[in-house]
């Protein structure tokens, strides 16, 4: 992975009157890697995404997406993006073929609804509503219109949350096989497992500030070398694993 920076964030400031939800934010996102911002509720990573998705406007600092500036160029940024959206953005007594075919013109592009379903292994429910699909699916579906229009980044906020542990397994595969086909993946969770698992990099923000940057494994063993030690003796495999090994990873989902 070649070390071009296909997003970068300059002293980002956002501010609601007297509030400052983010505080002179910076970092950069590598082309083809999965990138994921982390950090407490509260901590600014939602505004801050909302803001390089073009969704919201910033109060000060410089954003450049794929070598376009924000300030003049948002409708250039816009159509190499994807962007998840959460439940309420599905109109749920439509079927997926129809949901695509709504999304994709609202792109101004044509694809193949059946194509995109095979994507995210959904082709079986192509006649089913949204409202029909358990949780696994609904999350796969909406990871699929993220790529309706080949984007070159994709932004997935909290993608397994409530998921079973198949579930989840297979997502993170979906997830690495969309970085694997070239776009760049910017995630969000509240699960440490799941980053150390997917991300080439995290970047951890508080208080509206990135108080870090780093590879999960360096992170790890900085924190293991400054003395650090867990009270409990880490085992070579923990709960959700041996889950997944008595159950099987197959998608369970009926």
């Amino acid at each position: 992975m070649a070390n071009n920076p296909i997003i970068t964030v300059n002293n980002l400031v956002k501010k609601y009157g007297d509030f400052t939800a983010v505080n002179g934010i910076s970092f950069e996102v590598y082309e083809g890697e999965i990138f994921g911002l982390l950090g407490p509720n509260g901590a600014g990573k939602t505004t801050t995404l909302e803001i390089i998705e073009t969704l919201r406007d910033k109060t000060s600092g410089d954003i450049v997406v794929d070598g376009f500036n924000i300030d003049t160029d948002a409708a250039s940024i816009k159509q190499r993006i994807g962007v998840q959206l959460q439940a309420a953005g599905y109109y749920p007594n439509l079927n997926l073929t129809e949901l695509i075919h709504l999304f994709s013109g609202l792109y101004g592009v044509t694809v193949s609804p059946i194509a995109m379903l095979e994507k995210v292994a959904l082709t079986d429910k192509a006649k089913a509503k949204y409202k029909e699909l358990s949780g696994g699916q609904k999350q796969r579906f909406s990871i699929a219109t993220t790529l309706i229009n080949n984007p070159r980044i994709v932004f997935l906020d909290e993608p397994t949350t409530g998921l079973d542990p198949q579930a989840r397994r297979n997502l993170w595969d979906l997830i690495r096989e969309i970085r694997n086909n070239g776009t760049t993946v910017v995630i969000t969770t509240h699960y440490m497992d799941e980053a150390e698992v997917l991300c080439d990099r995290v970047a951890f923000v508080d208080g509206g500030h990135v108080i870090g940057i780093n590879t999960p494994d360096n992170f790890i063993d900085e924190l293991v070398a400054s003395g650090f030690e867990r009270d409990k003796q880490v085992k070579k495999a923990n709960l959700e694993d041996v889950f997944i090994h008595k159950t099987g990873k197959d998608l369970r989902e009926a």
